[in-house]
């Protein structure tokens, strides 16, 4: 039995532009969190999400196995951000925090600078710890806690199976939870 993305690239190779639609929606917060856990700028995670996307549809025809889109346009993913890293990386700062997925309340609206400020060090200590995981659980974090993707989403989009990514993000939470206590720990003992 063909998957949804094998039947939709199988549609896009006879020319079905709205066939690539409906990828694009399935994959566009996996590809933009992706984009902007290497280049970390919304601005540049935007841009290098529409480059992976239009090289994905220029390369389709090479993709050997349609069943697998997914993993497929996550490396092209990574590959872009990493050709954008080389060419824009000396001249780019994390500016802005990668946005969640979720709607903006009215308390957020409201938020005081005092507020603001303590979410950016959160943010901050949050970024931190994960950039200090090991690589292999990074993007499967950034992907189920940032942007609120569930299992099935993140194994079709990292290629992995998910059982193992489940085992992943359970080992990773443990792991972030150490950091984040030892982060506080220090920002305890420096006062």
């Amino acid at each position: 039995m063909q998957s949804e993305d094998g039947y939709l690239v199988g549609r896009c190779l006879q020319g079905d532009t709205e066939a690539y639609g409906r990828l694009v929606d399935t994959y566009q917060s996996a590809v933009y969190a992706t984009a902007y856990y290497y280049v970390r700028d919304c601005d540049a995670a935007e841009d290098v999400a529409q480059e992976a996307f239009f090289a994905a549809y220029r390369g389709m025809p090479t993709l050997r196995d349609p069943e697998r889109f997914g993993a497929w346009l996550k490396e092209i993913t990574c590959r872009t951000a990493a050709n954008w890293l080389r060419t824009n990386g000396p001249r780019i700062r994390n500016r802005t925090p990668l946005p969640f997925r979720r709607t903006v309340s009215i308390e957020d609206v409201r938020e005081t600078p005092r507020g603001r400020l303590e979410r950016d060090e959160l943010f901050e200590r949050l970024r931190r710890a994960i950039d200090a995981l090991p690589e292999r659980y990074r993007l499967p974090v950034v992907l189920r806690y940032l942007q609120e993707l569930n299992y099935d989403e993140i194994s079709q989009f990292t290629g992995q199976p998910r059982e193992e990514v489940r085992g992943i993000l359970q080992r990773a939470s443990r792991q972030l939870r150490d950091l984040l206590a030892d982060f506080d720990a220090k920002a305890h003992e420096g006062m």
